[in-house]
């Protein structure tokens, strides 16, 4: 990757991770008379990158996705008071992903109104057609979007947890030599560690890692 490429991804995640600030403040103001607001903004942490990927992924634009975030979570935090999930009906997982689904395609709807008025009828189907395949019925395109985020979010939503419970300088050495995959030798030069130190961290972290996967599978399927 060249400098300006970069410069150019550094420029992107900071207005990410601007975005991000502002709608998870937003959330939470929007929740203050709730009295569990902490578990919500954990459930948020947990689960917005889930939602804006695939919303981004199904075609709507940044604004629109941090939107779809926001009225999913507030969606589920308004359902939840009447116990709308039932586990006999289906995993949390797919529920999530129904609950995902109508909040994107109310984006599409209100884009393709917002359009209409501006460009005309036929020129608003041309730009949403998305809008009939996220709304198949079979729901493949949208199901395969999440089937494929979901498992890179639980990783990295369980990568988010253990950063919180580990030293810095042996969560740097796991990231180093077991997601980068460095030689043990490499770790070993560039970080000034030694070899027991390596193969310690990647124990102590891998375990904490592991704990919080299955932490993290266990209240999906409670949830």
């Amino acid at each position: 990757m060249s400098e300006d490429d970069e410069e150019k991804e550094d420029g992107r995640q900071e207005v990410l991770a601007q975005a991000h600030a502002k709608t998870r403040k937003s959330l939470i103001a929007r929740l203050d008379n709730w009295e569990d607001q902490r578990t919500w903004d954990e459930f948020y942490q947990t689960y917005w990158r889930l939602i804006y990927s695939v919303a981004v992924k199904a075609g709507l634009r940044q604004d629109e996705a941090f939107d779809c975030v926001q009225e999913t979570i507030l969606s589920i935090a308004k359902q939840s008071k009447k116990k709308l999930y039932d586990p006999e009906q289906g995993s949390f997982k797919t529920w999530l992903m129904n609950m995902t689904r109508w909040r994107i395609n109310d984006q599409f709807r209100k884009r393709k109104k917002d359009t209409a008025m501006i460009y005309g009828e036929w020129e608003s189907d041309r730009k949403t057609a998305m809008i009939d395949r996220i709304e198949d019925p079979g729901g493949d395109v949208l199901s395969r979007l999440w089937n494929t985020e979901w498992k890179k979010n639980v990783a990295d939503a369980a990568l988010a947890r253990v950063i919180a419970q580990v030293s810095p300088k042996q969560y740097q050495i796991f990231d180093c030599y077991v997601i980068k995959q460095w030689d043990a030798s490499k770790v070993q030069e560039q970080l000034h560690v030694s070899m027991a130190q390596v193969y310690l961290a990647k124990h102590r972290v891998g375990a904490v890692l592991k704990r919080e996967l299955a932490k993290l599978e266990s209240e999906d399927d409670a949830s």
